[in-house]
């Protein structure tokens, strides 16, 4: 057996034991399958129909967007209570400005993103600085943003905006082939992204391989690329036939990929997870622990802005009730997306999937009838299986 073949094996793990390592990451995956085709099956197919996927990216875009900071945040051993509220209050600055002051939707937007840039930064430093908790700091942003918001609005519901506002949420990305129907230009961007997907796979594993990183199981590999590239073919497919690539959906992806380079694949991501998993040996080891921990709350405060923006306009109004709750569902994603509770764990991908198991089980529950009762009943049941399961998990790994 020639050194090269060993060398290759040794990088292969036992498929069980990787498994078990690794079960929280594929379970993930396969509960957001198996829930998908439960509800696919139960409502008769209405799940998967294109006008009821394109809904469901709309639905839960500002969720999705929000979960991305909110990681940032959890991983870095902190918590942010106030988006909510703040989304809310951005939207009612926003229809302000918009409707009753008529400043231009191209000034408004950036001002819009710097207020929430400001107020994470607010929120930040009495956080880093003045070693407040952030559950302190933010359950009292929570309320001063929810009653600037009726403020602002004086109790009154604001609308509607301007169409090029509105783009924000409900807009497509035209075809530039012209075809139409099915859309070729979303065609092409979904071959393009699944292609992409699997030629990154195969480069980082030939990366581990050659400098003998142990890797998943080949068999894995394929499944799992197989799994992801197939089911974004089938969806971005379902999407061309109806109104083709939303565009909250091209603003996801695009925040997606560039939160999931910032966190895995430089050096500040690897600080703020060194950060969650100790702050004083982050600290001695060089890491700027207060100015990252700032930065993190700023950031939130800018991703929670553009949420309020999306959220806005796709209610066409902001209202006063904007945003209510919102925090939960968003901090709710996170956790069942794999982020510990003590910080420096989680995943940018898992918090997507995570929103996406949450926004599945809204759609499908509402589409069966269930009331908005047993709907929080059944969110709060699994948002506590996925923390047991987390703690599960640590305790086993002593």
């Amino acid at each position: 057996m020639t050194d090269t073949t060993q060398g290759e094996r040794a990088t292969q793990p036992n498929m069980g034991a990787y498994l078990l390592g690794h079960l929280r990451e594929y379970g993930l995956l396969f509960a957001l399958i198996a829930i998908m085709l439960f509800f696919q099956v139960v409502t008769d197919g209405t799940l998967l129909r294109p006008v009821n996927i394109t809904n469901l990216f709309l639905q839960n875009s500002y969720i999705i967007i929000m979960a991305l900071g909110m990681l940032i945040v959890i991983v870095g051993g902190h918590i942010d209570l106030s988006v909510g509220s703040v989304m809310g209050f951005v939207g009612a600055l926003a229809a302000v400005m918009i409707v009753n002051l008529d400043v231009p939707v191209a000034i408004t937007i950036p001002v819009c993103l710097v207020v929430g840039g400001l107020i994470g930064a607010a929120q930040g430093y009495w956080v880093t600085y003045w070693n407040i908790p952030s559950f302190i700091v933010t359950l009292a942003g929570m309320l001063v943003f929810r009653g600037l918001s009726l403020w602002l609005l004086e109790g009154q519901s604001v609308g509607p905006f301007p169409r090029e506002f509105q783009l924000l949420s409900t807009g497509f990305i035209p075809d530039v082939f012209g075809v139409g129907r099915p859309n070729v230009t979303a065609l092409a961007v979904g071959v393009i992204a699944a292609c992409a997907i699997v030629y990154l796979g195969m480069r980082k594993r030939a990366r581990n391989m050659a400098y003998g990183i142990e890797d998943e199981p080949i068999s894995f590999f394929v499944v799992r690329n197989a799994i992801v590239a197939g089911a974004l073919l089938f969806v971005i497919y379902k999407l061309s036939t109806f109104r083709g690539l939303p565009n909250v959906l091209v603003t996801m992806g695009l925040l997606t990929i560039v939160y999931a380079f910032l966190t895995e694949q430089t050096t500040i991501g690897r600080r703020v997870y060194a950060l969650g998993g100790n702050v004083k040996a982050a600290k001695l080891s060089g890491i700027p622990t207060e100015r990252l921990t700032f930065l993190t709350f700023v950031n939130m405060g800018v991703l929670a802005a553009l949420a309020g923006l999306i959220f806005a306009a796709r209610l066409n109004t902001a209202t006063p009730k904007a945003g209510f709750a919102v925090e939960l569902d968003v901090i709710a994603a996170v956790f069942i997306g794999g982020a510990s509770m003590s910080g420096g764990v989680g995943k940018i991908v898992g918090a997507v999937i995570g929103a996406f198991i949450m926004g599945v089980m809204n759609n499908g529950m509402s589409i069966m009838g269930i009331g908005i009762d047993y709907q929080q009943v059944i969110k709060g049941l699994v948002l506590l299986a996925a923390v047991i399961f987390d703690v599960y998990n640590k305790q086993k790994q002593r």
